[in-house]
Formats: structure tokens, C-alpha cells, sequence
């Protein structure tokens, strides 16, 4: 049992989903911190400064402060400021994607617009042409006689 799940492990595609998996998680944290860290703020500059992560509307009278934490601790709130991060967070890695994606299939038509490489005859089948060839020849010079 040990030896039939150490196949099913180190397959190939499992190893590569792994890979995959590891590097994905990689490429998220970097895309989070494009998002929060460079695209965000030159969003808050562009709309005067507005923090889209602490946006809310209260659903209730009650509901008095400016802050999403402690709006949500007087009453009910609708805070649509990290959907709305989240939602360009999305459309950044899908975008992303995309031109990954968009590269790998140009380089794959390039790949496949390649001439495929002749392969080399072995030298045991020129050595057995050449003397097919040499037999013929010969051959046909005693029948001419």
C-alpha cells in the first residue's frame, strides 16, 4: 500500500499540480500586494483619498459611526468597500492571466509553425542502400551484356 501511494505521489502530474499550487499561492500574495500596496492608493489619489476597503452603508438609524468596525458593532451595515477591492483584485489577476495564457499560446503556435527535424538515417541503412544500390547497378550492366 505505502509503495502504490508513493506512484500515485510522485506521478508527474501530481508533482506539477503541486508546483502549481505553490506558485499560485506565490502569485497571489504578489497580486494582493499590487492591488493594496501600488493600485489602491493611486485609486484613493484619483478619487480624492477615498479608502474603498472601509466603505459602508448603514442599514439602521442606530448606526453613527465613520468606521466599518465600529459601524458594524452599533447595528447592521452593508460594507461593500472590500467587495469592491476584491472585485479589482479579480479583474487585476484574471487580466494577468490572460496575458500569461495569451503568451504561452503564441509561443506554442511558433513551436508547432517549426519545420520538424529530419532525422538522420542510421549509418547501417546507407551502408545498405549503397550496396542495394551497387547490386542493381551491377545487375543491370551483365543483363546489358
Amino acid at each position: 500500500m505505502l509503495k502504490e501511494f508513493r506512484e500515485f505521489a510522485l506521478k508527474g502530474n501530481m508533482v506539477d499540480l503541486a508546483i502549481g499550487i505553490i506558485i499560485g499561492a506565490a502569485f497571489s500574495g504578489l497580486v494582493n500586494s499590487i492591488v493594496s500596496d501600488l493600485f489602491m492608493p493611486l485609486v484613493a489619489v484619483i478619487t480624492g483619498g477615498v479608502d474603498f476597503s472601509n466603505k459602508f452603508v448603514a442599514l439602521s438609524s442606530a448606526v453613527t459611526a465613520t468606521g466599518l468596525e465600529e459601524a458594524r458593532k452599533q447595528g447592521p451595515v452593508f460594507a461593500y468597500g472590500r467587495f469592491v477591492t476584491l472585485t479589482i483584485n479579480f479583474l487585476i489577476v484574471a487580466f494577468i492571466l490572460f496575458l500569461v495564457v495569451k503568451m504561452m499560446n503564441r509561443l506554442k503556435r511558433k513551436e508547432e509553425e517549426k519545420p520538424a527535424p529530419v532525422a538522420e538515417v542510421p549509418r547501417e541503412e546507407k551502408l545498405l542502400e549503397e550496396i542495394r544500390d551497387i547490386l542493381a547497378n551491377g545487375a543491370g550492366a551483365e543483363r546489358r551484356v
